[in-house]
């Protein structure tokens, strides 16, 4: 199994992409509601979180990355917070990140 393939089947099932001709086609977008929704899936299956991108209105609002954060991309607490924080500056932001699923979980499916 690849990548793409797992995060359709397990993250992004369910769920309503709104990358609304973006820059890139292949990221996903979400609602505040499904991309919470996103970060709880990625939570349990242990996937790397690199980036968030916050959108407004098709235009980039911020980046938070792990590593501004000081903490591993594993690690569910830099992107829970980055969440909050986008959503304390700014209401309506869409949401897309960067993503990496293990070799050994893909390899389990």
């Amino acid at each position: 199994m690849e990548q793409s393939e797992f995060l359709e089947q397990h993250i992004f099932t369910g769920l309503d992409n709104v990358n609304d001709n973006f820059e890139s086609e292949a990221t996903h977008y979400f609602s505040e509601t499904d991309f919470a929704t996103v970060l709880e899936r990625a939570e349990h299956f242990g996937l790397s979180i690199y980036t968030i991108e916050a959108r407004l209105d098709s235009e980039v609002f911020g980046i938070s990355n792990h590593e501004k954060s000081k903490k591993k991309a594993t690690d569910p607490k830099w992107y829970t917070q980055a969440l909050s924080d986008f959503k304390k500056r700014q209401s309506g932001l869409v949401y897309g990140a960067t993503y990496k699923v293990s070799q050994k979980l893909l390899d389990r499916q």
